[in-house]
């Protein structure tokens, strides 16, 4: 599926940067190589790369699934790529109280702390 790949990986760059899928890539190893390319076709080809909604819209649901399930690693990387996807700090904040409500006050708070610290680093980072 090189083309649904191609469109995966040019989404995924756009969504968490050169940088962050540079490191990933050359972090691969033929033992990952097979999850490291579902990935690509899956969630960045299948659903990201989709033009049925908004990047910042496909960011506030991803980062609302992923504090409701307590993907935490995740979840700071998916703050971090709101710098790309246009989903603001308040537009985040919308998606965590939803997670309060639907997810559960618990998850919802250790997500804000996530996102907290993680809009701190940024905002550290661009100083």
């Amino acid at each position: 599926m090189p083309d649904l790949r191609d469109a995966g990986m040019a989404t995924r760059r756009r969504v968490l940067g050169d940088a962050h899928v540079d490191r990933a890539e050359a972090a691969k190893t033929p033992f990952d190589s097979p999850f490291q390319a579902l990935i690509a076709d899956a969630a960045w080809g299948h659903v990201w790369s989709r033009g049925t909604i908004p990047l910042r819209e496909r960011s506030m649901l991803t980062i609302a699934l992923l504090a409701g399930l307590g993907n935490d690693h995740e979840l700071a990387m998916h703050i971090r790529a709101t710098r790309n996807t246009g989903a603001s700090e308040a537009d985040v904040m919308e998606a965590l109280l939803h997670v309060a409500i639907y997810a559960g006050v618990p998850r919802a708070n250790h997500a804000i702390r996530i996102a907290k610290d993680t809009f701190a680093a940024m905002a550290e980072e661009t100083r």
